[in-house]
């Protein structure tokens, strides 16, 4: 018998990104999915998703948009240890 070759685990979902609005308020954790990030644009995609996430969230709630001041990838969280 052939022996089952074990394939690497893919990188599939999403990367959260901390955003700062030019008004200074902060949202934590906005998802963008990983396949529209990387290549040359690096970023800038989830930028512009998340301006129309924001759009959409605004126009909800029957406000302006806000302005994105700073777009940062939020650090990975640590691994959840096994209870003992």
């Amino acid at each position: 018998m052939a022996k089952r070759v074990k394939l690497l685990p893919q990188d599939r979902g999403t990367v959260l990104f901390d955003v700062v609005f030019d008004d200074g308020s902060r949202a934590s954790n906005r998802r963008v999915p990983t396949e529209i990030l990387g290549g040359l644009n690096g970023d800038l995609p989830a930028r512009d998703l998340i301006e129309k996430q924001e759009a959409e969230i605004a126009e909800k709630a029957g406000r302006p948009p806000r302005v994105i001041q700073s777009l940062t990838r939020a650090a990975k969280p640590e691994p959840k240890t096994a209870r003992d």
